[in-house]
């Protein structure tokens, strides 16, 4: 039985670099009929542009296991922390789902 669970075990590598991880407090989120696209945007107070910090691409199936787990993971820490509240908008912007694309 361990034999078959050292199997299936999947070896993650995560580099220094990574490892630092990027700050967001914007996501735009897009899709076609194949993928969805996040984009993770820094905004700074006080200045009119912002560039996309990372953009990552999925297939519809991934990105709805994503939202399962992440729905997971707030209610767990929420459990532990106390309700997370929402502020409404962040200097102007509104803090929703972005535009929707088509291809």
């Amino acid at each position: 039985m361990s034999d078959q669970k050292e199997k299936n075990q999947l070896n993650i590598e995560l580099s220094e670099e990574i490892a630092e991880g990027t700050y967001s407090n914007l996501a735009i989120i897009t899709h076609s009929s194949a993928e969805i696209v996040i984009d993770f945007i820094r905004v700074m107070p006080g200045v009119p542009k912002a560039k996309v910090k990372s953009r990552i691409l999925m297939t519809p199936q991934h990105a709805k296991r994503l939202l399962r787990a992440l729905a997971d993971n707030i209610n767990k820490f929420e459990s532990l922390h106390g309700t997370i509240t929402e502020n409404e908008g962040f200097g102007g912007l509104p803090m929703n789902f972005g535009p929707t694309a088509k291809a």
